[in-house]
């Protein structure tokens, strides 16, 4: 993980604004779907939307489990966007809310979050401006009745009348995919009566493309150990993904849509990590 780290605002309200700069925070993070005018046909910025060939079955993905995990050391620092400053808030506090929600896509799909993960439009993630990095939330749509629980792991949005931006998936399983809506929002602590029992992992449904497979294990200690070293290194991969195989665990990033892209990046993963990753096809 980079030690600098930084937010990209979006660029067209930049021009409006300052002429397109950007917003030194932390590492190349997700440009804020929510600081352009209301779109129309969506809850996304401008040319954001779903992705070509999501998975055949969204709802077999599974919310996210919270679990007990260390702090990002530097997401979780106060920091000024859109002439703005906001203080997260600390890990122990319960929080409530309700507000505008919305949903970012293929535009930010595999660009590094506040937190240095790839943004994962199909996994079960979402952004909030202030609570604690990495933490779990539920998300209720109290139009429908539906809920979902996402785990935190990018700032945004920053738009004064939005809530939180959330993964396609959250926002396909909350029918919020057609516009901007009204949710509610209230933190999840592992071992909560609101949190679902945990137990293994379910494995998310993996999009078509090309996949470096960068290790099989016997452990799935080992492969999280893997997964947080690529996290904790300079590499920007679009996925990281612990798949189980029989006795075997194995690591895969991706998807590619090109094999030029998954060679270099199979390059970069050889010279810094020291590993020799293979290229698959799914």
């Amino acid at each position: 993980m980079k030690l600098a780290v930084r937010i990209l605002v979006v660029s067209g309200l930049l021009a409006l604004l300052a002429g397109c700069s950007s917003l030194s925070l932390r590492s190349p993070g997700k440009r804020d779907p929510g600081s352009a005018a209301k779109p129309s046909g969506g809850g996304y910025y401008k040319d954001d939307g779903p992705g070509a060939n999501p998975p055949a079955d969204l709802a077999a993905i599974p919310d996210a489990v919270p679990r007990i995990e260390p702090l990002h050391r530097y997401a979780n620092r106060p920091y000024t966007a859109l002439g703005k400053s906001f203080t997260p808030r600390p890990p122990d506090q319960a929080y409530q809310a309700s507000g505008l929600g919305s949903w970012y896509g293929r535009r930010f799909h595999g660009k590094a979050t506040a937190s240095g993960e790839p943004y994962d439009m199909y996994a079960m993630t979402a952004a909030h401006p202030t609570l604690p990095i990495p933490s779990y939330a539920r998300v209720s749509n109290p139009r429908n009745g539906k809920s979902v629980i996402v785990r935190i792991n990018d700032r945004g949005p920053f738009h004064e009348n939005r809530l939180i931006d959330l993964s396609y998936t959250a926002a396909w399983k909350l029918d919020l995919l057609r516009g901007v809506s009204r949710v509610d929002v209230e933190t999840v602590f592992p071992g909560s009566s609101a949190a679902p029992p945990q137990g293994p992992e379910a494995q998310p449904a993996l999009v078509t493309g090309i996949y470096l497979q960068l290790a099989a294990l016997a452990s799935t200690e080992a492969a999280d150990a893997l997964i947080q070293r690529v996290r904790d290194s300079t590499l920007q991969l679009p996925g990281l993904h612990r798949i189980d195989a029989n006795s075997l665990v194995k690591v895969q990033a991706g998807p590619y849509v090109e094999a030029q892209s998954a060679d270099a990046a199979a390059r970069d993963i050889e010279r810094e990590l020291g590993l020799k990753p293979y290229r698959i096809s799914r």
